[in-house]
């Protein structure tokens, strides 16, 4: 099975540096590139000098995650790809049960390995854990992950299973899949576009697995950290985004709720002092109802399957105190 590794960059010299050589180390055989989003700091410049072996696609402009990684499949010819950060450590033998999967099993289209703290190796990371999951409202959490409860890693997701999103950290898709699937939504930019993708791919019957057996670790926040208000933007926007595409619930109830605990979580930030993160909510949602004709319209064109998920993940946690998965 022929893997290419894609690697999206972004003014990460440093990041490639540190990070880049475990990939090269542990993925012998298989092709690597990394793409680089018109980077500042010199990166191609490094990378050309430091690792001449892995393959430098060079970008006219800032294109996001979504814009970046659709552009790079264009010129990358193999079976099965893998989009990895720039911020993620690989383990040895990481790509092994990953490719024994994909060739046992024809009916996987999407998955991804565990994903440990790079900074704290015992942990789970945030983005993406043991595998995802989505509520009826469209908040996402994680095994090992909901909200800001992480669990520590005591083997307790060491298996296989089916699961409704893998992380965009490092994310495995069949070529062919991606490609049918037209790729990311560019407009999303940055954050959830997995989601999406993922969704998009239950939609038309595609299944999506997490590997526990495969190990990699990622450091987080490398492009936007979590107190960065562009990422509520991101988050909070793109959440509605993909539950008004996809959702095969009623659309108005639905977003109705969601828009009211958005609220809900606007008030608990002002309160909190993040006046900026406040602002953030009323922009995403602004963002959203500008958006609303041409979400429709992709929403009236595709089929959409039902889920199995928490009712509400909110409810759950912060009301019967249900912390871990």
């Amino acid at each position: 099975m022929k893997l290419a590794i894609i690697i999206l960059n972004w003014n990460g010299k440093k990041l490639l540096n540190e990070f880049l050589p475990s990939v090269i180390e542990f993925s012998k055989g298989h092709d690597i590139y990394v793409v680089d989003n018109a980077s500042k700091d010199d990166s191609v410049k490094f990378l050309q000098q430091n690792f001449p072996n892995v393959n430098a696609i060079e970008l006219s402009k800032n294109y996001g995650y979504a814009g970046g990684y659709n552009r790079a499949v264009q010129q990358i010819d193999a079976e099965l790809l893998c989009f990895l950060n720039s911020d993620v450590r690989v383990s040895e033998n990481w790509l092994k049960p990953i490719i024994k999967s994909f060739k046992k099993d024809r009916t996987i289209a999407i998955a991804q390995p565990k994903i440990l703290d790079q900074k704290n190796p015992d942990l789970f990371e945030y983005a993406g854990a043991a595998g995802g999951f989505i509520d009826q409202l469209g908040y996402p959490y994680c095994r090992g992950r909901i909200f800001d409860t992480i669990e520590a890693d005591h083997g307790q997701y060491n298996d296989e299973c089916p699961i409704f999103w893998a992380s965009g950290a490092c994310f495995f898709i069949r070529k062919n899949i991606f490609v049918d699937l037209d790729g990311f939504d560019e407009t999303f930019f940055a954050h959830m576009e997995e989601i999406d993708l993922c969704w998009r791919a239950h939609n038309l019957k595609q299944n999506v697995k997490y590997i526990g057996c495969s190990t990699v670790f990622h450091l987080g926040g490398a492009s936007l950290s979590k107190n960065n208000p562009k990422k509520t933007f991101y988050n909070f926007r793109n959440s509605l985004f993909a539950l008004t595409k996809n959702s095969n619930r009623p659309l108005f109830t639905t977003i109705l709720l969601r828009l009211i605990l958005d609220g809900f979580a606007g008030i608990y930030f002002l309160l909190s002092g993040k006046i900026t993160h406040t602002l953030a909510i009323i922009k995403a949602h602004v963002s959203f109802y500008t958006s609303i004709p041409d979400l429709l319209k992709f929403r009236n064109k595709q089929q959409r399957s039902s889920y199995d998920s928490h009712s509400s993940i909110v409810w759950r946690y912060f009301v019967r105190k249900r912390k871990i998965f």
